[in-house]
């Protein structure tokens, strides 16, 4: 049995549909869970915490059980060190996906913690992200095998 694919989401993100539609689309984050789900035979573990610990625990947990992990870690990434940690725990493909291009919006959301432990990143297709995001782990896991 293959060990499911985990897509993180950090904080704000349970707010998608109504939250800045101008910057992050007018997708919920269940309309971007659903695609994700339709695009893939394969499991998927997907989560969402306002939370920076709840978040460790799931990248933690994640450590143990996922093949490959997807992570929007939204405004943490610029802030947490304690998710940098955890990512580097893994040894399995990290994706860093974003809805919007943080380069192209406030300095402080220049900087990335999570690409430093990431794979590669993935920004500023809104939920088109995802799918690029899920394409590029399944092309990963597809080339280890």
């Amino acid at each position: 049995m293959t060990k499911p694919i985990y897509i993180l989401n950090g904080p704000n993100l349970n707010r998608l549909g109504t939250r800045e539609p101008e910057i992050y689309g007018s997708k919920t984050l269940a309309d971007i869970e659903a695609e994700c789900r339709a695009a893939t035979k394969l499991d998927i573990v997907f989560k969402q915490s306002n939370i920076e610990g709840e978040i460790v625990d799931h990248i933690q947990e994640a450590a143990d059980k996922a093949s490959a992990v997807l992570i929007n870690p939204a405004a943490y990434t610029h802030t947490s060190v304690a998710i940098y940690d955890a990512l580097k725990l893994l040894d399995v493909p990290i994706v860093e996906i974003h809805l919007s291009q943080p380069a192209k919006r406030e300095s402080f959301r220049r900087r990335s913690y999570v690409a430093e432990a990431a794979t590669g990143t993935i920004s500023g297709f809104g939920a088109n992200s995802y799918q690029l995001g899920l394409q590029a782990v399944l092309n990963l896991l597809k080339t280890s095998a």
